[in-house]
């Protein structure tokens, strides 16, 4: 994986930012951030991310965190979990909370979007097997909704269950019931979040990492 032994030279601020579109102030900002996190360390782990106040609190924090550790989300074809990361990882997971440049062309937003949307699907696919199970639902919204103290967890088992057949019956048409539950592709993914805007509320302020914003 990608370690910086200290600050980036110019010519490797050139290659990141051409790979994740980030500034060259940017990437300074980040790499003195990746810095502070590992303590100096030229690696990330997860126990670093421990440093950020307000993930601690965010409802789906072990889903974030592990996205910086999933080699889907830094690599073409990445497949599994790694234990720790460089900066370079870092830097290109992080590139998928940019706030989009403009102007930017329809098929440059489409090409940000189909990006976005995908780190999104690989936070909830855990299993990697390319759907977004029931279950895996179920634990993503039982964790939203027992964190914040609104539901019970059957009750939140109720609504996950509920919400994942509305989900299919919308995606992929008229199905048996039993079938609703082999879980949501890719491309359904992108079909039912068609007119969600992505492209700003996936967003990171990059002056204060401590704040990280996920689909508000």
């Amino acid at each position: 994986m990608g370690t910086l032994q200290s600050s980036p030279a110019p010519s490797e601020y050139a290659d990141l930012s051409e790979k994740t579109g980030f500034s060259f102030e940017q990437i300074g900002v980040l790499h003195k951030r990746f810095r502070h996190l590992s303590h100096n360390d030229n690696v990330l782990r997860k126990e670093d991310f421990n440093g950020i106040p307000d993930l601690a609190s965010n409802p789906i924090r072990t889903q974030i965190v592990e996205a910086f550790f999933d080699q889907r989300n830094f690599s073409k074809d990445g497949d599994g979990k790694v234990d720790e990361i460089g900066f370079e990882e870092f830097l290109v997971v992080m590139s998928h909370f940019r706030p989009p440049s403009l102007p930017m062309t329809d098929e440059q937003r489409d090409s940000v979007r189909k990006e976005k949307l995908r780190f999104l699907f690989n936070m909830h696919d855990s299993d990697n097997d390319g759907m977004i199970t029931l279950e895996e639902y179920r634990h993503v919204v039982e964790e939203l909704l027992s964190r914040s103290g609104a539901l019970g967890k059957e009750t939140a088992k109720g609504i996950a269950d509920a919400a994942m057949l509305e989900v299919a019956s919308i995606s992929v048409g008229h199905m048996e019931p039993d079938e609703f539950y082999e879980g949501i592709t890719f491309d359904h993914f992108l079909k039912l979040l068609a007119t969600f805007e992505i492209e700003s509320k996936m967003s990171v302020r990059f002056l204060n990492m401590d704040t990280i914003t996920l689909c508000k």
